[in-house]
């Protein structure tokens, strides 16, 4: 069973940061991809980013293409949102994800591809 805890939301203006960092509990051996989803309010969980385990390749939404950057330390076994520039419209909660099995080189977006999830991080931005 893994266990993924995220943490670093929180309140933002708009144009400003926030990191978040999700901490998984297992080896990273058991792990293909790791991802990062969000959820405002009154709408579906959403696909923001992912990335591989091993070899680091990194998909994002188009819509944070450019402002979010995704990173994973291995010897930590977390992986990190690094979240700029950012939008009232990226107002949410963000959850964490882990997928154990291959899925060769497709990306993971779908919300059923992930094995594992955290309980999410609020992020709010706001002046």
């Amino acid at each position: 069973q893994v266990q993924l805890v995220e943490s670093g939301g929180g309140l933002v203006q708009p144009g400003g940061s926030l990191t978040l960092s999700c901490a998984a509990s297992e080896r990273t051996s058991s792990r293909f991809a790791m991802a990062w989803f969000r959820q405002a309010p009154g709408k579906e969980r959403e696909f923001v980013a992912t990335i591989r385990w091993t070899g680091g390749s990194t998909y994002y939404a188009d819509s944070v293409k450019g402002r979010f950057a995704i990173s994973r330390v291995n010897a930590k076994n977390t992986v990190y949102l690094q979240m700029n520039s950012l939008k009232s419209e990226d107002t949410g909660v963000y959850y964490c994800a882990a997928r154990t099995g291959s899925s060769g080189t497709y990306y993971n977006t779908n919300r059923g591809d992930y094995d594992y999830w955290g309980q999410g991080t609020q992020v709010t931005v706001s002046s």
